[in-house]
């Protein structure tokens, strides 16, 4: 059988003045599993945590539930003082009758407010009767982040997170980096020009020693848990092999195919060899094959672009690939 206290808090006036707190405790004596219930004026000060954990002892309480503020403010405040008494902290639960209840209602009779706490209250008792002890551990976190999205929130974290001394991979679903910001003309406030501002952040994030990037990729599967998570990429294939590119853009020039562009939102025409805009990070081309003829017809058509490629980079029969990363 289960052994809960309720302390029930009145918070000054943040609470009281809505909630007859002395009422609510009283009406929790009668669910079960309730040992003891009572009412303060502050169970966050010195004497309160003082009481909580005196009764924790009186009463050999196996729960501990407080009805008070938002559990942002004072949980640790709370588990702390039980687990000094000897009570598992996380059986301790925190009902928020300030923020969930008194906050939210105006009535002179405080008929509303002191039902409601009390609602609240006995949802948290049930909480606490399903609650495991637990106990802390510490495990080994995998020192590397997974940024998913290469726009400028996506670079600017990467940079934030590589400047940090911790490696970055970031995984961006178009070929360049550079997300919607980069089709824009101004931006908010200074009217800045946005290649402006981005370009320098997508070079040095293309730069950075601790930052690599993945384009034309997406998220397949995580696996894992906090702080050690497998991620499985899957890296579409871009028909060329990229450790090789050269940049120089003659494949370009000599494809003949025009396709509907989608970085000018479908208003212009692109190569089905193309980079997505002029400053594109990284600036190695790819295929469509949706407009390719290799790819739409059949391997005999075109491949003018193969024909003046240098370092012959071009690679028709390239496929989809996967990569494994651990990040924490």
């Amino acid at each position: 059988m289960a052994r809960i206290g309720v302390f029930v808090c009145q918070c000054g006036n943040n609470i009281a003045a809505e909630v007859r707190t002395a009422e609510v405790a009283e009406k929790l004596k009668d669910v079960p599993g309730v040992v003891h219930a009572e009412d303060a004026r502050f169970y966050c000060s010195n004497p309160g945590q003082e009481q909580i954990r005196k009764m924790i002892k009186e009463h050999n309480l196996d729960g501990l539930i407080v009805s008070a503020c938002s559990p942002h403010m004072h949980e640790k405040t709370f588990r702390k003082a039980a687990e000094t008494a000897g009570l598992n902290p996380f059986r301790v639960e925190i009902a928020n009758i300030r923020e969930h209840c008194s906050w939210v209602h105006h009535d002179p009779t405080k008929d509303l407010g002191t039902e409601k706490a009390g609602d609240i209250a006995r949802m948290m008792v049930e909480r606490v009767k399903r609650d495991r002890p637990l106990s802390k551990i510490k495990i080994p976190v995998t020192k590397r982040a997974l940024v998913i999205g290469g726009g400028v929130a996506g670079i600017q974290a990467a940079l934030d997170i590589a400047d940090g001394g911790r490696e970055v991979v970031l995984v961006e679903r178009e070929p360049s980096i550079g997300g919607h910001m980069a089709q824009l003309s101004e931006t908010f406030p200074t009217m800045d020009c946005s290649q402006c501002i981005l370009t320098p952040k997508m070079v040095e994030a293309y730069q950075h020693p601790n930052i690599r990037l993945v384009t034309y990729a997406e998220v397949e599967k995580v696996d894992g848990y906090i702080g050690n998570f497998t991620v499985t990429i899957r890296k579409k294939a871009k028909s060329i092999v990229e450790e090789n590119c050269t940049e120089c853009g003659e494949c370009i020039d000599k494809c003949p195919i025009k396709a509907v562009s989608e970085f000018e939102m479908g208003m212009t025409k692109r190569k089905a060899m193309y980079i997505p805009f002029p400053q594109a990070v990284p600036g190695v081309p790819v295929i469509d094959r949706n407009a390719c003829p290799k790819y739409v017809k059949d391997m005999s058509k075109c491949g003018r672009c193969a024909k003046v490629c240098g370092p012959q980079c071009i690679d028709f029969d390239q496929q989809d690939t996967f990569e494994t990363v651990n990040v924490g």
